[in-house]
């Protein structure tokens, strides 16, 4: 395996544990409802053995490194056409079928910008089954009230279910990361958000980027400082204090105000 370096810079830690490897797998389970599966940063395959036995359907590979991608080519015959030597986060995903399910021991440098682009991609990615930093993992499948509920953790469960799955220690990578690891899973909702999807992230991302404060003091721009729409008591709550259906409700709040105006 150490005939090439593990490049720190793109956050390579690779995993080794026969038995982990078998967990995750049992955890994505069956590939038989999905169009796709397409699985990030795979590296030399470790769990790419386990899961291309299913070559019924269309099975891609996302590996930036390309001495990864090469070497993926030259010892995996069912992925020939299927190795995709880019990046994740700007590649051509046209590729993907509705439905795909995202897979990977994920890169944790760039995890948290995976899932931002499997939202973006949502209408095709209906489930994602994936290796993070533990903390990642808890921010991402965080309830309201938790300190760990934040922007990642609201735009990821406006659009998906999530379940914190198990733990991965250090011992089980080849180099062991300095942090506890932890794999989850996420399944597109089958409704709607229910309010204007480009509003919503708007009021998300200006509630939590003051997130000591309460909603009042953090929206009071975006609301046009409307002190009647300011006086309703759910700007009296910091934002980590709402669920995303709340926050979904004062989307429409605000929403509807200006088109007041």
């Amino acid at each position: 395996m150490q005939k090439h370096e593990l490049k720190k810079s793109l956050g390579q830690h690779f995993l080794t544990d026969e038995n982990v490897l078998q967990k995750i797998t049992v955890a994505i389970g069956d590939f038989a409802p999905f169009k796709t599966v397409v699985e990030i940063g795979p590296g030399m395959g470790a769990l790419t053995k386990h899961l291309v036995k299913q070559s019924y359907n269309s099975y891609f590979v996302v590996e930036l490194d390309n001495r990864w991608a090469a070497y993926l080519t030259e010892n995996f015959p069912a992925l020939k056409g299927k190795v995709v030597n880019e990046d994740f986060l700007i590649t051509d995903l046209s590729f993907m079928q509705n439905p795909t399910h995202v897979v990977g021991n994920f890169p944790y440098n760039i995890s948290s910008q995976i899932v931002f682009r499997i939202i973006d991609e949502r209408e095709t990615v209906q489930q994602m089954t994936g290796m993070f930093q533990k903390e990642v993992a808890q921010r991402i499948v965080a309830k309201h009230g938790s300190k760990d509920y934040g922007v990642l953790s609201v735009l990821t469960q406006a659009y998906y279910d999530g379940e914190y799955l198990f733990d991965v220690p250090p011992e089980c990578f080849n180099p062991p990361p300095k942090v506890m690891s932890g794999v989850i899973r996420l399944v597109r909702k089958t409704t709607p958000l229910g309010c204007d999807e480009v509003q919503f992230k708007k009021v998300v991302k200006a509630a939590f980027n003051q997130r000591r404060k309460t909603m009042r003091n953090s929206l009071r721009d975006l609301v046009n400082n409307n002190k009647a729409l300011l006086e309703n008591e759910v700007f009296n709550l910091r934002p980590e204090q709402l669920s995303v259906q709340q926050l979904v409700d004062l989307t429409n709040r605000i929403h509807a105000s200006k088109k007041e105006l």
